[in-house]
């Protein structure tokens, strides 16, 4: 009889743990949500060398599968092959300021300031060639960015706010960056409306603080990201809303940099948030193939 007790008592206390792993996983689930497109909630994991802890925005590089990054507050560049990350290499274009984010069009680098400057990069032969442009230029009041990406369509550069004097808890801001002309000037761009994003997520307003943008190539969908909010914006061209996801702070625990592949692979790029290490989010477009 003591043994039959027993196993009694081991099948329940079997049967709630598969229930409770079920339950939490099912609720976990639904909290963090996947699209069509990407798996949010499994992306592959890759750790990254201590070098780029601070890493802060990344860029994709199609001719050998690669990416090129950057650093908070120092003047690094960084190649990083995904399939061997402890082999990255660097280069120093400048002194130390407040990196925010990267992009490479051509063989010319744009790299953000987060007081909105933009410092242009160049590999000349063994050199390193850089030019900036000042955002003050533009307005005297403090404005802060960690998002620029290229607007392939009009050819230009887009900055996204992240604290910008014109923004409320309503709506946030962007700004163009002209790199075809001697100028280089900055002009308004977009005015998102943030109250869709908002009332998808339960509330009545929301001040949206992006930490990283990039145009879907295979969707045209513009997807902000946001590590203060911790979510995923998709919005189209227009800035009208298509999607919000519940990015899951476990795996999302500081990121700051997004790109994507040409065939539509998402990769996006964390820090170490002062524990364990920065990391490499990569997710596949599930509809490859279809």
């Amino acid at each position: 009889m003591a043994l039959i007790k027993r196993d009694f008592a081991f099948h329940v206390s079997a049967v709630l743990l598969i229930f409770f792993v079920c339950f939490s996983s099912c609720k976990r689930n639904k909290r963090y949500g996947d699209s069509e497109m990407y798996n949010f909630s499994h992306p592959t994991v890759i750790k990254l060398p201590e070098a780029l802890d601070e890493i802060s925005g990344i860029t994709y590089y199609p001719k050998d599968t690669s990416l090129f990054a950057i650093v908070d507050e120092d003047g690094l560049l960084f190649k990083i092959p995904i399939l061997h990350p402890k082999d990255v290499k660097q280069w120093r274009f400048d002194k130390k300021r407040d990196y925010e984010d990267v992009v490479l069009i051509d063989s010319t680098f744009y790299v953000l300031v987060s007081n909105g400057d933009i410092e242009t990069v160049r590999f000349v032969g063994n050199n390193i060639e850089t030019k900036k442009s000042d955002f003050s230029t533009r307005s005297k009041k403090a404005n802060e960015f960690e998002s620029i990406f290229y607007n392939n369509k009009a050819g230009n550069l887009i900055l996204v706010c992240k604290e910008c004097e014109d923004d409320t808890k309503k709506t946030f801001s962007m700004f163009s960056y002209s790199i075809t002309d001697s100028q280089n000037n900055y002009d308004p761009f977009q005015t998102i409306d943030a109250v869709p994003i908002a009332k998808k997520l339960g509330f009545d307003k929301l001040h949206i603080k992006a930490s990283a943008a990039a145009i879907n190539p295979v969707t045209d969908d513009l997807y902000v990201l946001s590590a203060v909010n911790e979510i995923m914006v998709v919005l189209s061209r227009k800035g009208e809303l298509r999607e919000v996801y519940k990015l899951d702070p476990g795996l999302y625990k500081q990121p700051e940099g997004m790109a994507f592949t040409p065939q539509g692979d998402l990769i996006i790029s964390n820090e170490f948030a002062e524990n364990g290490f920065a990391t490499l989010l990569i997710m596949k477009n599930k509809l490859k193939g279809r």
